[in-house]
C-alpha cells in the first residue's frame, strides 16, 4: 500500500463499451472498451497530474472487474482497497458516438457489486493515508449501504483534519424522487469543504437563481469554498473572504460533453492540493473542463502536467 496518497475517492467504476460509429446503438456493431465512472474519471485525472490517488470500490470476480483493475493500474491509481465478490457482477454501460453534444448512454448496473459497498469495506488506515477525499452523490443514490459508506467516509476524513470535496453530479434517474435527491445531497454538502455544483444543479438543489445566492447558501451550511460551473462562461467561486468570476477557455468544437464536470473537479482539486490561489484553481478547472468537451471519450481529454501547461499557455 502507498505510504501516502494525495487523494482518495470511491464509487462505481464500470466497463464502458462506446460505439465506433455514429447512429442508434441498436444498429451499431463495432464498439471499443474503456473504464468509466465519474469518480474513476477524477482519480485518473489526478493521477495524470502526478497526485498519488487511491480508488475504493467493490467489483465482481469477473472479466469486467479484472479489466477495471488493470485499467486503473495502468493509470497508476492505487487499487489496494478494492474488494471483490462472487455474489454480484461488475456494472457496465454502452455509449453512442456523437459528432457533437450529448451521447446516448445506457447503464447495466442494477444490483452491481459496487452497489453492495458497505461499512464493512471501509478501511480506516487506507483513508487515513490520504490527504483529501473526493465524493459524488452518485454513490449515495446506488443503495442504502453506499450512502452509509459515503457519510462515514466524509465524517471520518473531516475528523482526521483532511479536506473533502463534493461534486453533486446529479443523476435524477438513480433517485426515487427529486425531494429525496435534494435532501440527501444537501445533507452531504454540510459535510464537505469544497462544493462543486453546476449552475443548473445549484438551482435544483436550493431553489435559488444566481451563483452568488447558491454559493452563499452552501457557505452558510459549512462549506469553506463553493465553485459553481457556468459552462462556456467559466465559473464563479466564493469563500467567506473572497469571490469572483473566472472566464472559461475557448472551445473550438464540442465533441462529447461527458466527463467535463469531472475534469473541472480534477483541475480545482489538484490546484488546491498544490496550495495555488483559488482563482488559479478555478482557472485550471475551466481548462480541463474545456479539454474534456473537445475529446471523444470520458477520459481522453484529461491531460498530463505537460499537456495542461501547453493548453493553458
Amino acid at each position: 500500500m502507498s505510504k501516502h496518497l494525495d487523494a482518495v475517492t470511491f464509487g462505481e467504476a464500470m466497463a464502458m463499451f462506446y460505439a465506433n460509429e455514429p447512429g442508434p446503438l441498436s444498429e451499431v456493431f463495432s464498439f471499443s472498451k474503456a473504464l468509466a465512472g465519474a469518480e474513476s474519471n477524477v482519480a485518473t485525472g489526478l493521477s495524470r497530474l502526478e497526485h498519488p490517488t487511491g480508488y475504493v470500490t467493490k467489483l465482481g470476480e469477473d472479466n469486467f472487474g479484472e479489466f477495471i483493475t488493470q485499467a486503473m493500474n495502468k493509470e497508476n491509481i492505487n487499487t489496494d482497497s478494492i474488494t471483490y465478490t462472487k455474489e454480484h457482477s461488475t456494472g457496465m454501460l454502452i455509449k453512442s458516438k456523437v459528432l457533437t453534444g450529448d451521447p446516448k448512454v445506457e447503464y447495466f448496473r442494477k444490483n452491481s457489486a459496487a452497489s453492495k459497498l458497505s461499512l464493512a469495506d471501509f478501511d480506516e488506515s487506507y483513508f487515513a493515508s490520504a490527504g483529501h477525499l473526493h465524493v459524488t452523490s452518485i454513490s449515495s443514490a446506488l443503495s442504502k449501504s453506499c450512502h452509509e459508506f459515503s457519510i462515514h467516509a466524509m465524517d471520518f476524513m473531516k475528523s482526521k483534519g483532511k479536506t473533502v470535496s463534493l461534486d453533486p453530479n446529479l443523476r435524477p434517474t438513480l433517485w426515487p424522487d427529486t425531494e429525496t435527491m435534494v435532501n440527501t445531497i444537501n445533507d452531504l454538502a454540510t459535510r464537505c469543504d469544497w462544493f462543486l455544483p453546476g449552475l443548473s444543479e445549484g438551482r435544483i438543489l436550493t431553489g435559488l437563481d444566481t451563483p452568488e445566492e447558491i454559493a452563499a447558501y452552501y457557505l452558510a451550511r459549512g462549506a469553506s469554498l463553493v465553485v459553481i460551473k457556468l459552462g462556456p462562461e467559466g465559473a464563479y467561486y466564493k469563500t467567506s473572504e473572497q469571490e469572483g468570476y473566472v472566464q472559461g477557455f475557448k472551445v473550438e468544437k464540442v465533441i462529447d460533453t461527458v466527463g467535463a464536470g469531472d475534469g473541472f473537479a480534477v483541475g480545482v482539486i489538484s490546484a488546491m492540493l498544490e496550495k495555488l490561489p483559488i482563482a488559479e484553481a478555478v482557472k485550471r478547472g475551466n481548462a480541463i473542463g474545456a479539454l474534456a468537451v473537445m475529446s471523444p471519450g470520458d477520459m481522453d481529454g484529461l491531460p498530463t502536467r505537460e499537456g495542461l501547461a501547453k493548453f493553458m499557455n
